[in-house]
């Protein structure tokens, strides 16, 4: 591994923080299904200017929201209240090697992780697992449970060694498990209902490479082989496409890093041209389709087999790990996941495509299928079992409730948990039986926010 630089310079604490307020601040999240009005935004550039905002809220009787990259398809984020935009809170700050070979990495909670990739990588690190997706801020990603796939792999949140929270009375706290064990066991995946998170600390490991094989599929055998295929590759997931009986599967395998990773300048140019063919695909042709079906529902089985086709050919590739396993996405849509026992994947796919043959609904989106390994943190949707993730989405101009309450009902049928910053209908009374530490968490927060500083609608229907 690389030598590591010294930490970054911290902001300048004596710096005042952006405020606008007065008149109601617009914000809209990146799905267009949530829209808020706060009394007053905040750009805070230092955990001081944190402490500050959420004291002088405290104070006025204000609620506070921060506010990440606004990537959650449901009202997890909004307020009437102080608005804090922790983007600027960025950038690497600490860096502490481990006897196991792991490097305890400091970063500010608003930095992006499509940032975290490359500066890990810069020092020879890499985090252990990623998303599909790396718009989010570190803060914002982590509070919702972002999980990514691996049946040997836990979710993004278990990653994490330590953070600094600004709590209700606007002071900050250190917490892992040593140190306040209580709130950082909460914090881990906290909603952003026991404070504003200004600094986390990740456990990284060595860089490493990701080779990638995709290609096409059948439902039916990928459903049989559901067991064997995700146990047997490091990281797996697949896509079918409703209306039709065709998948997309993607296999990546984990390589050691040797050397300089970059490709020679020819592989690296061919590289690059597949990354524009897909991206052409994916997401200009994709829009394009979904627009056209939007007016036109009735075409989508057949643009479905069609999209199958056209993504079927089996590819082969390798790179960085922070590059590989993710997807673009800039197509716009409403999403909802739920968590399954890993054992129901096949059996919740199967009753999704008898209801769609029942349905006069049609969708163009493929349906997104991942695992994960059991965990320990509260409100982990893993939490206490190998579990299987099942996601929906649909056009962001098109309506999905129906389909999305019936996804919702099948998977609640099989013990489905919600994924937190996603669309769901779920409430603190029929959640509680899901966690069996719902419980300890309310306790928690009672202590750290009693006056429900960091309180909203959303707060108040899953958590009570």
């Amino acid at each position: 591994m690389r030598t590591l630089p010294p930490p970054a310079r911290q902001p300048d604490r004596d710096r005042q923080p952006d405020r606008t307020s007065g008149r109601r601040q617009g914000w809209v999240n990146w799905g267009r299904n949530v829209s808020a009005s706060p009394s007053d935004l905040v750009v805070a550039r230092s955990t001081a200017d944190v402490e500050d905002a959420v004291r002088r809220a405290h104070e006025a009787g204000q609620r506070v929201k921060a506010l990440g990259s606004g990537h959650s398809f449901n009202t997890i984020a909004v307020t009437d209240g102080v608005a804090l935009n922790v983007r600027n809170l960025s950038g690497i700050e600490s860096l502490v090697p481990e006897p196991d070979g792991t490097v305890l990495v400091g970063l500010g909670a608003g930095t992006r992780l499509h940032e975290v990739g490359p500066a890990l990588w810069s020092l020879g690190l890499a985090m252990r697992n990623m998303g599909d997706i790396d718009a989010q801020t570190l803060s914002g990603a982590l509070s919702t449970g972002t999980h990514g796939t691996g049946s040997a792999f836990t979710g993004l949140t278990d990653q994490i060694a330590g953070m600094t929270i600004v709590t209700a009375d606007g002071t900050a706290v250190r917490c892992d498990p040593t140190t306040e064990p209580e709130l950082f066991a909460a914090a881990r995946l906290g909603l952003g209902a026991l404070g504003v998170v200004t600094t986390i600390v990740l456990r990284c490991v060595p860089a490493f490479l990701l080779e990638a094989v995709e290609g096409p599929g059948r439902l039916d055998p990928v459903l049989e082989n559901w067991e064997q295929d995700r146990t047997a590759n490091d990281h797996y997931e697949f896509y079918w496409f409703p209306h039709t009986d065709q998948v997309h599967t993607k296999r990546n395998r984990r390589l050691s890093v040797e050397g300089d990773a970059s490709p020679g300048w020819r592989a690296a140019a061919a590289r690059f041209a597949g990354r524009i063919g897909k991206e052409t695909l994916e997401n200009g042709v994709f829009e394009v389709i979904n627009r056209v079906v939007t007016r036109v529902p009735r075409m989508i089985p057949s643009v479905n087999r069609l999209s199958a086709s056209v993504a079927g050919s089996t590819s082969h590739s390798v790179g960085r790990s922070y590059r590989m396993f993710v997807t673009p996405r800039r197509v716009r849509f409403r999403e909802m996941e739920y968590a399954v026992p890993v054992e129901r994947i096949p059996d919740l796919l199967r009753e999704l495509s008898q209801w769609f043959g029942q349905t006069d609904y049609r969708t163009a989106f493929p349906v997104e299928v991942r695992c994960a390994a059991a965990d320990d943190i509260w409100l982990s949707t893993a939490f206490g079992r190998p579990t299987g993730y099942v996601a929906v989405h649909e056009y962001y101009r098109r309506e999905a409730d129906d389909y999305f309450r019936a996804f919702e009902a099948m998977a609640r049928a099989m013990g489905g948990r919600p994924h937190w910053g996603k669309v769901h209908h779920r409430t603190a009374e029929d959640l509680a039986p899901s966690y069996p530490h719902f419980e300890d968490f309310r306790r928690v927060r009672n202590r750290w926010d009693p006056d429900r500083v960091f309180d909203n609608s959303y707060l108040r229907r899953v958590l009570g």
